[in-house]
């Protein structure tokens, strides 16, 4: 029997292969930002002659590196299918718990041992209250948020803490030669938990089990994971890496002041979420946050070298973030 002869749909589905591999790269969330990011790099480059300088990027790797550390803890909390509000509230509190213990005259690596416990123990704080306490997670970790300001308000009086031995300032002022570029510390530490991030979600049973609570936690349950130990473990793992952010950013800034990484925690799930994390849970990757991260990043490197005003900075990068949601939710429409 003869083949029937091709209609025009089946002629345009033959001839289009290439069509359909870029329509499933754009319709790749992290294909899509990354084409976004060097775009920008591009734009900037061409109308600014500061950009691009040596100076200015690794200025810019140093600025974001605490805000993607932390975002990438976010990054496996949304994918939990959670959310924590407390994340700018504890790097301040774990800067602040480190340079008091190295104002009492403890040692650095003790100090910042002590600070990152106490990031640990914040995020299962949050773990018991989201998981045991059936709290939404939206409340659990707002109050957690406020909580932790008034310590870090309470514990310093309204002052910040100054004269922090060099020992510690080393891991966020350091640039450390590579070729022939001098590449900040606190970047290198970025790549560092990157990839330990992207190893524990995407090659192990630990980072399956996160997957599958956030996709549907019933399911999972059904299936034999214990979705409680996975909430305990994602907050906690939060909680430690918003406190190496907050480390990391007092050490550079060279103080510990009971405002830091205020309004932060919007910054961080700004980052994961335009990475296309998705908001719902079960759903992208700490590559996405990294970029994510960056693009706020270079956002606000891009608003100062324009001349575009300060006090109207925040309503810029509030609309570029709407903006960038809403083109994710309706790319995954169509899909």
């Amino acid at each position: 029997m003869l083949p029937p002869p091709k209609t025009e749909f089946d002629a345009e589905t033959t001839i289009s292969p290439q069509l359909g591999i870029f329509t499933r790269l754009l319709n790749n969330q992290l294909t899509t930002i990354v084409i976004i990011l060097f775009l920008m790099i591009f734009l900037l480059g061409s109308f600014t002659r500061t950009f691009l300088t040596a100076n200015n990027i690794f200025n810019v790797l140093r600025a974001f590196s605490w805000i993607a550390i932390a975002s990438f803890g976010q990054s496996m909390v949304i994918i939990g299918g959670g959310i924590d509000l407390s994340s700018g509230s504890t790097m301040a509190f774990a800067g602040i718990m480190t340079a008091m213990m190295l104002s009492y005259g403890f040692g650095v690596l003790v100090s910042i041992l002590i600070g990152l416990g106490f990031g640990v123990f914040i995020g299962f704080i949050n773990g018991i209250l989201v998981s045991r306490a059936k709290l939404p997670p939206f409340i659990a970790t707002l109050g957690m948020l406020s909580i932790l300001r008034g310590f870090c308000y309470g514990l310093t009086s309204g002052w910040p803490i100054r004269d922090l031995p060099r020992g510690f300032l080393f891991l966020g002022q350091t640039d450390l030669a590579l070729y022939i570029w001098k590449v900040p510390l606190p970047a290198l530490i970025m790549v560092f938990f990157v990839i330990i991030s992207y190893i524990y979600l995407s090659k192990t049973k630990g980072g399956y089990h996160i997957y599958a609570v956030g996709g549907n936690e019933y399911a999972a349950s059904l299936a034999g994971i214990d979705a409680k130990r996975v909430k305990y473990v994602i907050y906690s793992l939060s909680g430690l890496f918003a406190a190496v952010g907050g480390i990391l950013m007092t050490s550079r800034l060279g103080v510990a002041a009971p405002t830091a990484a205020q309004g932060y925690e919007l910054d961080i799930i700004a980052a994961a979420v335009i990475g296309g994390i998705s908001l719902n849970g079960g759903e992208g990757n700490v590559w996405g946050a990294l970029v994510g991260a960056a693009i706020m990043q270079i956002l606000r490197n891009a608003l100062v070298l324009v001349g575009f005003p300060a006090y109207w900075q925040s309503s810029a990068i509030g609309a570029v973030i709407i903006s960038a949601v809403m083109i994710d939710q309706y790319r995954k429409r169509r899909i």
